[in-house]
């Protein structure tokens, strides 16, 4: 016959079980406490929008009309210009040394050298005038204009000639004369006709000018 026996465990193990447990409690506790807050979801974000006034157009710019311009009232004192004094400048001949224009001290000689006298110019020989060529003499006398022979009137004509170099007349002007049918016939004559000794000097032939006189008169015709 056996005796009834039981295990009893000391009473150190129960203790130390227990503050093993507790220690392990604390340890959970303090992971679980301590996860990160990037797992824990963040609150929703509200977007706020604000209403900006768009800018009004600028203010039209009224623009003044140009003013009239005043006219303006001349002067009554009519400007005189000063008078300018011109100076003149002794003239520098090109390729040749400026002069000097202080004169030499005294007691100093200038240089000389040979003296260049220039002759004056031989006078012009004389003007030798024209004359009326006497191999044309008789065709001088112009034509009797038939209105003046019709009108029985006799008439005189002077003219300014002017001799060529070749003894023809090149230009006939008018001083005076009784009608202009005398005066026609006259510059006719002497343009085909008149034949004159050309002015020389000193043998060479002139153009020049001549004063001739012609008389109309119905006695000679």
């Amino acid at each position: 016959m056996y005796a009834d026996t039981r295990y009893t465990a000391p009473k150190s193990r129960t203790v130390s079980l227990g503050a093993a447990l507790a220690i392990n409690g604390a340890i959970l506790a303090g992971l679980i406490y301590s996860v990160p807050d990037i797992l824990k979801p963040k609150p929703p974000t509200t977007l706020i929008v604000d209403n900006v006034p768009l800018p009004l157009d600028p203010p039209e710019v009224k623009k003044e009309p140009p003013k009239a311009q005043q006219p303006t009232t001349p002067d009554p004192t009519p400007y005189i210009p000063k008078p300018q004094i011109e100076t003149f400048r002794d003239p520098i001949i090109a390729g040749t040394d400026a002069l000097p224009t202080d004169p030499p001290a005294a007691g100093r000689d200038l240089p000389t050298g040979p003296t260049t006298v220039l002759d004056p110019p031989p006078p012009l020989p004389p003007l030798v005038n024209s004359a009326q060529d006497p191999r044309y003499l008789k065709d001088f006398q112009p034509a009797y204009p038939a209105a003046e022979l019709r009108a029985e009137r006799n008439g005189t004509v002077s003219v300014r000639v002017l001799i060529g170099t070749d003894g023809r007349v090149k230009d006939v002007r008018e001083l005076a004369a009784t009608s202009p049918a005398f005066f026609e016939a006259t510059r006719r004559q002497a343009l085909a006709k008149w034949r004159f000794k050309p002015a020389t000097r000193g043998g060479v032939p002139e153009e020049s000018w001549k004063v001739m006189n012609v008389r109309f008169e119905l006695e000679n015709q």
